[in-house]
Protein backbone atom coordinates (compact mmCIF):
# COMPACT_ATOMS: atom_id res chain seq x y z
CA UNK A 1 0.00 0.00 0.00
CA UNK A 2 1.59 3.19 -0.97
CA UNK A 3 1.62 6.34 1.59
CA UNK A 4 -1.42 9.25 0.09
CA UNK A 5 -1.96 10.91 3.30
CA UNK A 6 0.81 11.74 6.13
CA UNK A 7 0.73 14.07 9.24
CA UNK A 8 3.97 15.38 10.92
CA UNK A 9 3.42 16.27 14.27
CA UNK A 10 5.10 20.10 14.31
CA UNK A 11 5.62 20.63 18.11
CA UNK A 12 7.95 23.24 17.89
CA UNK A 13 10.38 25.24 16.46
CA UNK A 14 13.35 23.59 17.30
CA UNK A 15 12.17 19.75 16.14
CA UNK A 16 10.36 21.13 12.43
CA UNK A 17 13.73 21.16 10.55
CA UNK A 18 14.80 17.63 11.55
CA UNK A 19 10.90 16.33 10.69
CA UNK A 20 10.63 18.06 8.22
CA UNK A 21 13.64 16.88 6.40
CA UNK A 22 12.40 13.25 7.09
CA UNK A 23 8.65 14.07 6.21
CA UNK A 24 9.59 15.70 2.69
CA UNK A 25 11.79 12.91 1.10
CA UNK A 26 8.44 10.56 1.86
CA UNK A 27 5.81 12.61 0.66
CA UNK A 28 8.05 13.23 -2.33
CA UNK A 29 8.52 9.26 -3.10
CA UNK A 30 4.85 8.62 -2.44
CA UNK A 31 2.67 11.30 -3.96
CA UNK A 32 1.82 11.88 -0.44
CA UNK A 33 -0.49 14.81 0.72
CA UNK A 34 1.61 16.40 3.87
CA UNK A 35 -0.48 17.77 6.72
CA UNK A 36 2.00 19.85 8.96
CA UNK A 37 0.06 20.06 12.32
CA UNK A 38 0.79 22.38 14.81
CA UNK A 39 -1.30 22.78 18.25
CA UNK A 40 -1.58 25.59 20.25
CA UNK A 41 -1.44 25.13 24.07
CA UNK A 42 -4.00 26.60 26.07
CA UNK A 43 -3.62 28.58 29.51
CA UNK A 44 -5.21 26.04 31.61
CA UNK A 45 -6.89 27.52 34.91
CA UNK A 46 -7.40 24.90 37.76
CA UNK A 47 -10.83 25.12 39.52
CA UNK A 48 -10.61 25.69 42.84
CA UNK A 49 -7.20 27.52 42.61
CA UNK A 50 -8.17 31.09 44.00
CA UNK A 51 -5.75 33.35 42.15
CA UNK A 52 -6.19 36.36 39.88
CA UNK A 53 -4.18 36.06 36.32
CA UNK A 54 -3.24 39.53 35.02
CA UNK A 55 -4.64 40.43 31.66
CA UNK A 56 -0.98 40.84 30.65
CA UNK A 57 0.06 37.85 31.33
CA UNK A 58 -2.79 36.55 29.01
CA UNK A 59 -1.78 38.97 26.24
CA UNK A 60 2.08 37.66 26.84
CA UNK A 61 1.10 33.72 26.82
CA UNK A 62 -1.15 34.27 23.56
CA UNK A 63 2.00 36.68 22.03
CA UNK A 64 4.40 33.94 23.01
CA UNK A 65 2.16 31.19 21.12
CA UNK A 66 1.36 33.03 18.36
CA UNK A 67 5.18 33.67 17.09
CA UNK A 68 6.19 30.00 17.91
CA UNK A 69 3.14 29.04 15.47
CA UNK A 70 4.41 31.38 13.08
CA UNK A 71 8.23 30.27 13.01
CA UNK A 72 6.89 26.86 13.06
CA UNK A 73 4.86 27.67 9.86
CA UNK A 74 7.54 28.92 8.41
CA UNK A 75 9.81 25.92 8.60
CA UNK A 76 7.02 24.13 7.14
CA UNK A 77 6.51 26.42 4.07
CA UNK A 78 10.31 26.55 3.11
CA UNK A 79 10.42 22.51 3.23
CA UNK A 80 6.93 22.36 0.94
CA UNK A 81 6.73 25.43 -1.14
CA UNK A 82 9.04 24.16 -4.16
CA UNK A 83 7.62 20.40 -3.79
CA UNK A 84 5.17 18.90 -5.96
CA UNK A 85 3.26 17.22 -3.87
CA UNK A 86 -0.01 18.80 -1.74
CA UNK A 87 1.15 19.94 1.41
CA UNK A 88 -1.13 21.89 4.41
CA UNK A 89 -0.42 23.42 7.49
CA UNK A 90 -3.31 23.02 10.51
CA UNK A 91 -2.72 25.38 13.24
CA UNK A 92 -5.54 23.70 15.98
CA UNK A 93 -5.71 25.07 19.56
CA UNK A 94 -5.54 22.45 22.64
CA UNK A 95 -8.49 24.92 23.97
CA UNK A 96 -10.01 22.52 26.95
CA UNK A 97 -8.13 19.37 25.53
CA UNK A 98 -4.48 17.81 25.25
CA UNK A 99 -1.99 18.21 22.53
CA UNK A 100 -2.32 14.57 22.42
CA UNK A 101 -6.15 14.57 22.10
CA UNK A 102 -5.96 16.99 18.97
CA UNK A 103 -2.99 15.11 17.16
CA UNK A 104 -5.16 11.82 17.71
CA UNK A 105 -8.16 13.07 16.06
CA UNK A 106 -5.87 14.04 13.04
CA UNK A 107 -3.81 11.34 13.11
CA UNK A 108 -7.25 8.63 12.22
CA UNK A 109 -7.31 9.63 8.95
CA UNK A 110 -3.33 9.44 8.18
CA UNK A 111 -1.25 6.69 6.92
CA UNK A 112 1.38 7.27 8.91
CA UNK A 113 2.39 9.95 11.80
CA UNK A 114 5.75 11.67 12.00
CA UNK A 115 6.96 12.86 15.33
CA UNK A 116 9.65 14.33 16.95
CA UNK A 117 10.93 11.95 20.33
CA UNK A 118 10.10 13.59 23.76
CA UNK A 119 12.12 16.73 24.43
CA UNK A 120 11.77 18.13 28.18
CA UNK A 121 13.75 21.16 27.27
CA UNK A 122 11.59 22.57 24.50
CA UNK A 123 7.87 20.46 24.69
CA UNK A 124 5.10 22.33 26.58
CA UNK A 125 3.66 20.72 29.83
CA UNK A 126 0.61 19.14 27.56
CA UNK A 127 3.03 17.75 24.89
CA UNK A 128 5.26 15.62 27.69
CA UNK A 129 4.86 12.07 26.42
CA UNK A 130 2.34 12.81 24.17
CA UNK A 131 4.49 9.88 21.71
CA UNK A 132 3.23 7.40 23.96
CA UNK A 133 0.15 8.51 24.23
CA UNK A 134 -0.62 9.01 20.18
CA UNK A 135 0.64 5.61 19.60
CA UNK A 136 -1.48 3.85 21.92
CA UNK A 137 -4.73 5.57 20.95
CA UNK A 138 -4.67 6.72 17.10
CA UNK A 139 -4.69 3.42 15.62
CA UNK A 140 -1.95 4.79 12.88
CA UNK A 141 1.57 3.63 12.75
CA UNK A 142 4.07 6.31 14.19
CA UNK A 143 7.18 6.88 13.67
CA UNK A 144 9.45 9.11 16.32
CA UNK A 145 12.24 10.37 14.66
CA UNK A 146 15.73 11.66 17.33
CA UNK A 147 16.20 15.22 17.94
CA UNK A 148 18.33 16.43 15.02
CA UNK A 149 18.48 13.46 13.24
CA UNK A 150 20.53 13.75 9.78
CA UNK A 151 21.00 10.29 8.23
CA UNK A 152 19.41 8.52 5.21
CA UNK A 153 16.31 9.18 4.03
CA UNK A 154 14.01 6.38 5.45
CA UNK A 155 13.09 3.43 3.47
CA UNK A 156 16.19 1.47 1.46
CA UNK A 157 17.05 -0.38 4.90
CA UNK A 158 15.01 -1.47 7.47
CA UNK A 159 15.38 -3.84 10.81
CA UNK A 160 12.18 -5.32 12.02
CA UNK A 161 12.12 -6.18 15.72
CA UNK A 162 10.05 -10.11 15.05
CA UNK A 163 7.69 -12.02 17.79
CA UNK A 164 4.52 -13.69 17.45
CA UNK A 165 2.68 -10.90 18.58
CA UNK A 166 -0.56 -9.28 17.29
CA UNK A 167 1.41 -5.98 17.28
CA UNK A 168 4.62 -7.20 15.48
CA UNK A 169 2.28 -8.25 12.70
CA UNK A 170 1.27 -4.97 12.75
CA UNK A 171 4.51 -3.74 12.65
CA UNK A 172 5.41 -5.97 9.58
CA UNK A 173 2.69 -4.65 7.25
CA UNK A 174 2.68 -1.33 8.18
CA UNK A 175 6.67 -0.66 6.98
CA UNK A 176 4.99 -1.97 3.83
CA UNK A 177 4.23 0.96 2.97
CA UNK A 178 6.90 2.77 4.18
CA UNK A 179 9.94 0.71 2.75
CA UNK A 180 11.48 0.98 -0.99
CA UNK A 181 10.91 -1.05 -3.48
CA UNK A 182 14.10 -3.44 -3.41
CA UNK A 183 14.36 -2.89 -0.09
CA UNK A 184 16.67 -4.45 2.39
CA UNK A 185 15.10 -5.86 5.37
CA UNK A 186 16.22 -7.94 8.50
CA UNK A 187 13.78 -9.47 10.38
CA UNK A 188 14.89 -10.08 13.81
CA UNK A 189 14.07 -11.69 16.68
CA UNK A 190 15.99 -11.34 19.96
CA UNK A 191 16.18 -13.99 22.74
CA UNK A 192 17.59 -17.75 23.02
CA UNK A 193 18.49 -18.62 19.34
CA UNK A 194 16.81 -22.53 18.43
CA UNK A 195 18.83 -25.37 17.75
CA UNK A 196 17.47 -25.61 14.07
CA UNK A 197 16.53 -21.96 12.39
CA UNK A 198 14.06 -24.21 10.63
CA UNK A 199 12.18 -24.45 13.74
CA UNK A 200 10.85 -20.87 13.38
CA UNK A 201 7.97 -21.29 11.15
CA UNK A 202 6.41 -18.04 12.11
CA UNK A 203 9.52 -16.37 11.60
CA UNK A 204 10.14 -17.95 8.29
CA UNK A 205 6.95 -17.33 6.63
CA UNK A 206 7.18 -13.42 7.45
CA UNK A 207 10.19 -13.32 5.67
CA UNK A 208 9.00 -14.94 2.92
CA UNK A 209 6.05 -12.81 2.40
CA UNK A 210 8.54 -9.97 2.27
CA UNK A 211 10.11 -11.53 -0.20
CA UNK A 212 6.87 -12.01 -2.35
CA UNK A 213 6.57 -8.04 -1.99
CA UNK A 214 10.25 -7.99 -3.77
CA UNK A 215 11.87 -7.01 -0.38
CA UNK A 216 15.94 -8.57 -0.11
CA UNK A 217 14.87 -10.43 3.38
CA UNK A 218 17.37 -11.77 6.10
CA UNK A 219 16.09 -13.22 9.28
CA UNK A 220 18.28 -13.53 12.25
CA UNK A 221 18.27 -14.48 15.49
CA UNK A 222 20.04 -12.43 18.44
CA UNK A 223 20.57 -13.26 22.26
CA UNK A 224 20.02 -10.06 24.54
CA UNK A 225 22.40 -9.31 27.07
CA UNK A 226 19.97 -8.77 30.82
CA UNK A 227 16.91 -9.20 28.54
CA UNK A 228 17.80 -5.24 26.84
CA UNK A 229 15.67 -5.87 23.29
CA UNK A 230 15.74 -2.43 22.97
CA UNK A 231 19.88 -2.12 22.80
CA UNK A 232 20.04 -4.36 20.76
CA UNK A 233 17.41 -4.04 18.33
CA UNK A 234 19.83 -0.50 18.49
CA UNK A 235 23.11 -2.29 17.92
CA UNK A 236 21.94 -4.41 14.85
CA UNK A 237 20.10 -1.54 13.28
CA UNK A 238 23.67 0.07 13.36
CA UNK A 239 25.52 -2.95 11.85
CA UNK A 240 23.36 -2.74 9.16
CA UNK A 241 23.16 0.93 8.32
CA UNK A 242 19.32 0.72 9.00
CA UNK A 243 17.45 4.21 8.47
CA UNK A 244 14.80 2.65 10.34
CA UNK A 245 13.64 0.15 13.49
CA UNK A 246 10.03 -0.97 12.66
CA UNK A 247 8.53 -2.67 16.08
CA UNK A 248 5.18 -3.82 17.78
CA UNK A 249 4.30 -1.31 20.29
CA UNK A 250 3.40 -1.62 23.95
CA UNK A 251 1.91 -5.20 23.96
CA UNK A 252 1.51 -5.75 27.72
CA UNK A 253 -0.60 -3.81 30.08
CA UNK A 254 0.02 0.25 31.23
CA UNK A 255 0.70 -1.64 35.06
CA UNK A 256 3.15 -4.10 33.34
CA UNK A 257 5.38 -1.72 31.67
CA UNK A 258 4.76 0.93 34.35
CA UNK A 259 6.79 -1.68 37.15
CA UNK A 260 8.92 -3.73 35.18
CA UNK A 261 9.52 -1.45 31.82
CA UNK A 262 9.12 -2.13 28.08
CA UNK A 263 10.94 -1.99 25.09
CA UNK A 264 8.70 0.26 23.78
CA UNK A 265 9.48 3.22 26.34
CA UNK A 266 13.10 2.00 25.98
CA UNK A 267 12.85 3.02 22.24
CA UNK A 268 10.80 6.10 23.12
CA UNK A 269 13.38 7.67 25.49
CA UNK A 270 16.60 7.23 23.63
CA UNK A 271 15.83 6.55 19.97
CA UNK A 272 19.07 6.44 18.23
CA UNK A 273 17.53 6.39 14.76
CA UNK A 274 13.68 6.70 13.45
CA UNK A 275 11.74 3.71 15.16
CA UNK A 276 8.15 2.69 13.39
CA UNK A 277 5.70 1.45 16.01
CA UNK A 278 2.29 0.14 15.39
CA UNK A 279 0.34 -0.69 18.25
Amino acid sequence: MSLKTLLVCLTSPEHAETLMKVAVPLARKHGAHLIGLHTVEALVVYPGIAMHIPEKSFAAFNESQKKESEATKAVFKKHTRSEDFASEFRLMPAESVSAATRIIESARAADLVIMAAEDKTTDHYDQRAVQAQVIRGSGRPVIVVPADYEGPEIGANIVLGWSDTREAARAAHDLLSVADPGANLTVLRVGKTPQDMLEDTDGIDISEMFARHGIKTTLEHRGSAGGDIANTLNKVAFEKGADLIATGAFGHSKTYDFVIGATSYALLRDPKLPVLFSK
